[in-house]
C-alpha cells in the first residue's frame, strides 16, 4: 500500500502528528475497482470514502426523464463517497462508478470521524477539506451551471479538468455539462 501518496496529500491541508497518522493508517485499506465498478450505488447507505490513488470515477444520478447526470469527477489526489447520505446514513441519491480501472485506499468513514474528534489535527484537515471541496468550489460551479451557456459551461470545464478531457468520453463532457452530445458536438467544432 503506497499511503505515502495519501499522508502527502493530507499535508496540503494540515500536518498530522505521527499519532493521528498511525492511526488514520490503520484504517486504510487498498481496494482496486474495475472499470464499470460501483464504489456507491444509488439508494446504497454508504459508511465508505476513499482515495483516488489512480483511476477515474463519476458520481452520477439518474434525472426523472431516465437520462443519467453526471455531478462531479474524481481523479487521483482526491477523495470519493457520497458525503451527505454518510453523514446522515440515509440512502444515496447518487451512484459513484470507476470510468477506468482504478485503484484506491478505503476507510470507514466514521471511524475516520472518532479521529476527528480525538486528534485536532485530523480535524484541521476535515474543515479544510471540506471547505475547499464542498463549499469554495462548489458554489460558483452551481451558480455557472444555472447561468452560463453550455460553451462557457465547456470552457469552465477545460479549466477545471484539464487532464480529464483526453480521459473521458465525449457523452461523459456532455453528460456532465447537461446537454446532448450533438450538442457538445457543436461547441467541439465552434472551439477548433
Amino acid at each position: 500500500m503506497n499511503s505515502e501518496i495519501f499522508f502527502q496529500k493530507v499535508n496540503e491541508y494540515t500536518n498530522l502528528t505521527s499519532e493521528a497518522k498511525q492511526e488514520w493508517l490503520g484504517l486504510l485499506k487498498k481496494k482496486k475497482y474495475l472499470k464499470g465498478d460501483y464504489f456507491i450505488s444509488f439508494g446504497q447507505i454508504p459508511k465508505k470514502v476513499a482515495f483516488v490513488e489512480n483511476g477515474l470515477f463519476s458520481q452520477c444520478f439518474i434525472t426523472e426523464a431516465g437520462n443519467t447526470t453526471i455531478k462531479y469527477f474524481f481523479a487521483e489526489g482526491r477523495i470519493l463517497g457520497s458525503i451527505p447520505a454518510t453523514l446522515t446514513k440515509t440512502e444515496s441519491l447518487f451512484s459513484i462508478v470507476a470510468l477506468e480501472n482504478a485503484t484506491v485506499l478505503e476507510y470507514d468513514f466514521h471511524e475516520f470521524k472518532k479521529l476527528v474528534l480525538k486528534y485536532p489535527d485530523v480535524a484541521e484537515f476535515y474543515i479544510n477539506y471540506m471547505e475547499r471541496h464542498w463549499i469554495i468550489e462548489k458554489e460558483p460551479f452551481e451558480v455557472a451551471m444555472k447561468n452560463e451557456t453550455a460553451a462557457i459551461q465547456y470552457s469552465n470545464f477545460l479549466k477545471k479538468y484539464p487532464d480529464l478531457v483526453n480521459r473521458l468520453k465525449k457523452h461523459h463532457i456532455a453528460s456532465y455539462l447537461g446537454i446532448t452530445p450533438t450538442q457538445l458536438s457543436r461547441i467541439f467544432a465552434y472551439h477548433k
